[in-house]
């Protein structure tokens, strides 16, 4: 079984993976504030496969944070986004959430993958 949320970056600028940005996945609490749940680097594919345990997964609002930033940044570019912040919701746990970032470093789009 594997992650029951992943995701993959392309650099639409340079038509390649997009390796080496770090990502935090968060879960809304019933306080309103954010747990940090995991925690990740993408792989020379521009992916992350592993980054919930199996199981770890629960109905609720959840944000992956994207540091585009320090890529850009390595790469000699002063990106407009220094991150980009994905919300979105689980309604049924048990299926599978692939969240994509399609990246330049003056916009970025997302959506649900499969």
């Amino acid at each position: 079984m594997s992650s029951p949320i992943t995701t993959h970056i392309l650099d639409t600028a340079r038509g390649t993976p997009a390796s080496g940005v770090s990502i935090r996945l968060c879960r809304l609490e019933a306080d309103g504030g954010y747990t940090l749940l995991a925690d990740g680097v993408t792989d020379d594919d521009g992916r992350i496969k592993d980054l919930l345990e199996p199981g770890g997964l629960t109905v609720g609002t959840y944000r992956m944070l994207f540091k585009t930033g320090d890529y850009f940044e390595k790469q000699g570019i002063a990106p407009f986004y220094p991150e980009a912040l994905i919300t979105f919701v689980v309604y049924t746990p048990e299926q599978h959430y692939h969240i994509p970032l399609l990246l330049s470093p003056y916009g970025y789009s997302t959506y649900r993958g499969s």
